[in-house]
This record gives C-alpha cells, structure tokens and sequence, in this order.
C-alpha cells in the first residue's frame, strides 16, 4: 500500500518526474522515525543476538519483548529497511513458546522450557522459509557456534516446524514451492567438479563476510563513541541509519527492503523495473545490473545493515559477477554458493542453510557444491565469532546423561529474588562463623 497504492494516487501526475524518487525518502525517514519512537516508548525490542543469550541463559524470552519486536519489526519492514521478518519472527515465537511452557504447561524444569522455546523458533523459521527441516536446522544450529549442541530436542523442534508449516500455508493459501528460478532448466545432475567449485566459493563467501564483521564492529564503535546506542535518542540513531539506507536505495534501488523477492531480479540481473517493493524502480539515475561492475555495486550495498536474507541477495548479485568472468560455472550454484558461504559465516547454521537455499530456488541437484560451500565456510570462520553469545553449551559435557533432578529449574522474578537473598544471607552466615 505504501510502495504502489499511494503513490499511484498521489504522486504520479502529480509531482514531477523526476522528483517521483523523493517517495523512497519520505517514507523511509517517516519509518524510521517510527521505529525510534517505538524503541523509546515501548522499551528495547531485542535482536538475534539477544534471544540465542536469553535460550543458554534462562531457558526462555521475556514476553516484555514481544510488542517491541512487532512494532519496530512492522515499522521498519514498512520503511524499506534491512530488518526482515525472520529475526522477529524467531524472538516473538521463542518467547511465546516459552510461555507457554512456563504459564499454560507449568513446567520449571529449565531444559524442558528450552526445548519449547526452540520449537517455537524451529516453527517460525519453518513456516516463514516454507522448508520444515531447512528452518528447523536453523533454529537449532543458530545457537551456537559448530554444529547443534541442543540436541536432545531436534526431533520436536523438526516436528514442530511441520506442523507450523502446514498450518500457516493452508491459513495463509501459499504453496510449499520453490520461490525463485535462477537459471532454466535447473542443474540437470551434480559432479565432482561442482562440489570444487562450491567449496572455492565459499572461501569467498567467507572472506566477504570477514569483510562485512570488520565493517560492521567499526561502525558499532562508531556509535557507541558518539553515544548513539542509548536508547534515548533511539529516534536520532534510527534517523542516521536511515541517511545510509535511503540514501543508497535511491541510488541503487536494489538495496532495498530484504531481499526474499529481490533475489530473484538479481540472481537473473533482471530489469530494476521487476523489482517487487520499492517505488519507483529507476532510482535517481536508472541504475540496473548490466555489467559485473555493477553486479558488485549490488552486492556491497546490499550487505549494508543487512542480515540472513540480505546476505543471500548479496551472495546472489556476487554469484552474477562470478559468472561473468567465469561463464562455464552453473549461475544456480555461483549464485547459491556464495550466499551460503557469506550466511553460514554470520549465523553459522552450516546445515540448514544449504537446505534453504536449495529449497527455495527449486535446485536440488546443487545442494552438494552449495553444502561444501557452507562448511568451508564454517572450518574458514571458526575463530571469527560475530554473534558474541553464540557459546558452548554449559552442560555439554553431562548432556548425554540426563537426568532430571540434577537440571536447574526456571524461577518467576519473586521467586528468583527469594532464592538470591537466600544465597546471600547463607553467604553472610558463613563469613560471620569464620570471623567468629
């Protein structure tokens, strides 16, 4: 509504020409602006980053979170910015399955809320990607750092994105299809030779990625020295961000939004015209994808503030300039390759994420370069964290014998405050014993 409806109302015709791509910064600033507000009044709506801390730490995600994380998710997905649905979805499901396990269940067992709060990522992450097992993986390997350390609750977690898929495609009326078609017809069979490919292009993807962190921490330092990441000028920050992000969209309308539907114009260096969101499509100089040069102007841009599908856009637009010096290389799996081998060395979900992509763009037969790809990535990233709460599992070692009394149990705030001033006062005992 807000990228074509209005402004085929009260734009075109209207405003000159050349003046119609103003639109993508009024509505990208008013957004933003939004966004800040919401931050400042609602309270902090958390990242991924948070809900993988709050699953080690307490089992569970506060549902003081949730309304935050839909406003400033809504608001900024509406605006155009680098913030998707899948982030969102993953914390506001967590912390609703949390719930549930803790108010309707009634359970305390810490383990047994944790593997509900994962069932509830498993089913957003499944539901919104349409691939069960690839969202699922997702879920559970985004945790942590090598592979899935939960997994004792893997086959609920798969089970639940099932039945959340089934349910969500039936109620919404969406196919559980391939969404993109990068090349016609699809790898006919998968080779040796492929799977070499797959594996260099993922140490590519990896160093992209090395690029992007570095890019990344240095402009987290940048705010934090200015002060920008209090949130009581959240309005000013989300206002600075916004300069970036508006003002490479009306450059390079590609940029824009998160990249699931953008995808496929980049991955086929489609006509800027096919662009699904953004209004209007030319930007302020007619930018398209026509060359390699340009096939990697998309490509760093798009990976400015972006996260999951952002990088599997970006991978996409590096994979078209991959082609083009090397046109004997399948566009399907230079295309496929790099977004796995930047995604995988961000969120390091080596599995799932070759499962989703493959999924999505219909191409089975490349799921063998596109795996190697991924975990090379994977070995290539292993001492570069960039999700800092991404940890080892702190009873990994007892994990394989369970039992249940020995598991810490999940306490509400007053009886976690009663439990710490008993620590305390026992604490207090003891020092006055030994002095007396």
């Amino acid at each position: 509504y807000l990228w074509h409806v209005l402004p085929q109302k009260y734009v075109v015709g209207v405003w000159p020409e050349n003046l119609e791509v103003l639109w993508i910064a009024l509505i990208g600033f008013l957004m933003a602006v939004l966004v800040g507000l919401s931050v400042q009044v609602m309270g902090e709506p958390g990242d991924l980053a948070y809900t993988i801390k709050c699953v080690h730490d307490k089992a569970y995600i506060s549902m003081s979170h949730v309304l935050p994380m839909v406003a400033a998710s809504q608001f900024s997905i509406l605006g155009g910015g680098s913030l998707g649905p899948e982030a969102p979805l993953v914390a506001i499901c967590a912390a609703l399955g949390g719930h549930m396990s803790r108010k309707v269940f009634k359970q305390k067992n810490r383990n047994v809320v944790r593997k509900h709060t994962l069932m509830g990522m498993a089913g957003a992450l499944s539901a919104f990607f349409g691939c069960p097992l690839g969202g699922s993986l997702f879920a559970l390997e985004v945790n942590s750092r090598f592979g899935i350390e939960y997994f004792e609750h893997m086959i609920e977690a798969i089970f639940c994105g099932e039945v959340c898929v089934a349910v969500f495609r039936a109620l919404s009326g969406l196919p559980i299809d391939a969404i993109w078609t990068i090349q016609t017809p699809p790898l006919a069979s998968a080779s040796p030779f492929q799977l070499l490919v797959g594996a260099f292009i993922g140490l590519l993807g990896a160093g992209i990625a090395a690029l992007f962190s570095a890019f990344h921490f240095k402009v987290m330092d940048i705010f934090d020295y200015f002060g920008l990441l209090d949130n009581r000028i959240a309005v000013a920050r989300a206002l600075l961000g916004s300069v970036v992000i508006v003002g490479l969209g009306m450059v390079v309308p590609h940029t824009m939004f998160w990249g699931e539907w953008e995808f496929q114009t980049v991955a086929t260096m489609g006509p800027a015209s096919e662009l699904d969101h953004i209004w209007p499509t030319r930007g302020l100089f007619g930018f398209e994808m026509d060359t390699w040069g340009r096939c990697l102007i998309v490509a760093f841009t798009k990976l400015v503030a972006k996260f999951i599908f952002p990088f599997f856009a970006a991978g996409a637009a590096f994979g078209r300039a991959f082609t083009i010096w090397f046109p004997s290389v399948s566009v399907s799996l230079a295309c496929l390759s790099f977004a796995a081998g930047i995604n995988v060395a961000i969120t390091r979900t080596s599995l799932a994420t070759p499962l989703i992509l493959c999924y999505l763009a219909g191409e089975q037969n490349a799921i063998s370069g596109v795996l190697a790809a991924s975990l090379v990535s994977l070995f290539a990233t292993s001492y570069m964290p960039f999700i800092k709460t991404q940890i080892v599992r702190k009873d990994l070692d007892s994990s394989l014998f369970y039992l249940a009394e020995d598991e810490p149990l999940v306490h509400s705030s007053s009886e976690a405050n009663l439990e710490l001033q008993k620590k305390q006062q026992e604490q207090a005992d003891e020092e006055e014993h030994e002095v007396l």
